[in-house]
């Protein structure tokens, strides 16, 4: 049952399934290549250079609140910057993603993957430490870690993979070391995010981007127990702060994934709003789902996909408004700025009589 606890924040109220003074709105990537203040500030080399510097990753972060109005922050980093840390060995290749020379294949390969301290991440929690003093209060900062699976998929495929042949070979053929893995990056996970929730995130977003590559019964068998343990180790460390659980392409895994324990389902563009209130109960708090191919394709029918999606939720507490995926490099910036404004209007509560 929704709390009755009102707070400034229209992206914690809604978050609690509770009314809100308009429905909240952020977007996934809405801090980077789309906004022309980024491409200027952040020059040439990694991401992870830029990550690695607290003051400029900070003012990233900010660019989009400014620009866009949005109701959350989500903190400029990236999901390998955990294991990149602690010298696995991996870095983010422009216009490639996440590229590891030399991929996790073996038992011996666990070595390179030491415990996750407080010190790898200092870079990260002193971003943090800025931003929530920077943010308005009702803004809150949302942290964010890459899920076990798609993590790991990246370390043992080493680069992006269309068929995470490897990926799934080492899940049937060794179980055992796919397990232990997994346990590892679990502890990752849960110890980038709460680092994040200790200096002053108010929320997290745990992203599997990939697990839509899975069968259902992968899934469940190779992937939920690890998940699982992440939502329910941080919802014990972290009481009341809400976590959000997003893949693409997982329509067929959307039970399990809000089993696994999050508040707040992510919806891709595949699935509806309304169809997933229907099989999850009707108090389910979602977030999504505007296709960003929608975006691309122009101002009146970004806002009219905009509108459709206010229409699925059918002004639902429990709904904040993002795209189905991240925002597109060559997205029109002055498009995401209309939608933040039109899903404002559209939703805005008629104030209490005082």
């Amino acid at each position: 049952m929704a709390s009755s606890f009102m707070t400034d924040s229209p992206f914690l109220n809604a978050s609690a399934g509770r009314p809100a003074r308009h429905a909240p709105v952020w977007f996934m990537r809405q801090a980077g290549r789309s906004l022309p203040e980024y491409r200027e500030l952040r020059g040439s080399g990694s991401i992870l250079d830029a990550i690695a510097q607290p003051e400029l990753s900070a003012e990233i972060t900010l660019q989009p609140v400014r620009r866009h109005n949005v109701d959350a922050a989500v903190l400029f980093s990236d999901i390998v910057v955990p294991v990149h840390a602690t010298g696995f060995g991996i870095d983010v290749t422009p216009g490639t993603g996440p590229v590891a020379e030399q991929p996790f294949r073996t038992r011996d390969d666990l070595q390179r993957l030491p415990p996750l301290t407080p010190e790898h991440v200092q870079h990260v929690t002193e971003t943090v430490d800025i931003l929530v003093n920077e943010l308005p209060a009702s803004v809150p900062l949302l942290a964010f870690a890459g899920a076990p699976f798609t993590v790991a998929s990246y370390l043992i495929e080493g680069a992006p993979s269309r068929t995470y042949q490897h990926t799934k070979a080492m899940m049937h053929a060794e179980p055992q070391l796919w397990h232990d893995l997994m346990e590892c990056l679990s502890d990752y996970a849960i110890e980038f995010i709460s680092a994040q929730l200790t200096h002053g995130a108010r929320a997290f977003q745990l992203f599997d981007s990939w697990a839509g590559s899975l069968s259902a019964l992968d899934y469940d068998t190779f992937v939920a127990p690890h998940s699982t343990r992440v939502f329910h180790t941080l919802n014990e460390r972290h009481a009341d702060v809400p976590g959000i659980h997003f893949g693409i392409g997982c329509d067929h895994l959307l039970e399990s994934m809000y089993a696994a324990g999050p508040q707040i389902l992510g919806l891709d563009w595949r699935t509806r709003i309304s169809s997933a209130r229907e099989r999850m109960g009707s108090d389910l708090v979602v977030q999504g789902n505007l296709d960003p191919s929608l975006v691309l394709a122009g101002m009146n029918v970004a806002l009219d996909g905009a509108m459709e999606v206010l229409r699925d939720n059918g002004g639902h507490p429990g709904h904040i408004f993002n795209l189905g995926h991240g925002v597109q490099p060559d997205t029109d910036p002055g498009v995401l700025t209309e939608v933040v404004a039109l899903v404002h209007e559209q939703t805005a509560m008629e104030p209490s009589p005082s």
